[in-house]
């Protein structure tokens, strides 16, 4: 692998900075908010089929999962729910919207070592200005000699990335913590991918089952990759 590589791609929230957990914090409230109406499962449940409903009219990112949460509150207050409810996660969605960007362990350092050895990409998916916003924040913006905000991540868009790149799939490398996104497709078009596992994660990009490709590599950090090239 290490003689063929010569991009190497990275997803961005929950690789390279924290994201999911916060999402997960967010989505507590949310529940605890409602409980008057409905056990927090319930709410959970309830909201998680209306994201699912709306993904492929809002996308991802924080602005979908605000407006899934008003139409959840909708839902479950009949639509008498005092305005007080939607003004709460409004408030709470914004402050998310301005949290300052946290780099996970091991990230400047790997970024910094395969910078000017490899093309670095930086491959994202969610909301287009707040991803933006988060790799200014990042300080990693420099290292990257492309970065493409995707509105989804199956193949077709890794193959608009590829052509965009000009780059065959055998000389590139996914690195990423969504086995549904990060790995799969790019393994699929006959990329490299290695998977970096983030302690939570969204239940949509959940995969089970053993993934057997001779270009699909395990991480415990990102920093063994170092050791892999």
């Amino acid at each position: 692998m290490k003689d063929k590589i010569e991009f190497i791609a990275f997803d961005a929230d929950d690789t390279l900075w924290e994201s999911e957990l916060y999402i997960q914090e967010f989505e507590h409230k949310f529940c605890n908010l409602l409980r008057q109406y409905l056990p927090a499962s319930s709410i959970s449940q309830r909201f998680f089929e209306t994201e699912m409903k709306n993904l492929h009219m809002y996308g991802y990112g924080l602005k979908s999962i605000m407006l899934s949460m008003t139409e959840t509150i909708c839902k479950v207050t009949d639509g008498n729910g005092n305005m007080h409810l939607i003004e709460e996660v409004i408030g709470w969605g914004q402050e998310l919207l301005q949290k300052p960007v946290t780099l996970l362990e091991g990230v400047k350092e790997t970024i910094s070592s395969l910078h000017g050895k490899y093309k670095l990409v930086l491959g994202t998916k969610g909301d287009l200005f707040d991803q933006k916003r988060k790799i200014e924040a990042s300080g990693l913006r420099e290292y990257f000699h492309h970065i493409e905000i995707m509105s989804d991540k199956k193949i077709d868009d890794y193959q608009r990335l590829i052509d965009t790149l000009g780059c065959p799939p055998e000389k590139l490398l996914m690195i990423g913590n969504s086995v549904k996104s990060d790995i799969l497709p790019v393994l699929e078009l006959g990329g490299y991918a290695a998977h970096v596992p983030y302690h939570v994660t969204w239940a949509y990009e959940q995969h089970e089952g053993e993934i057997r490709h001779p270009n699909f590599i395990r991480l415990d950090s990102i920093k063994e990759i170092l050791d892999k090239l």
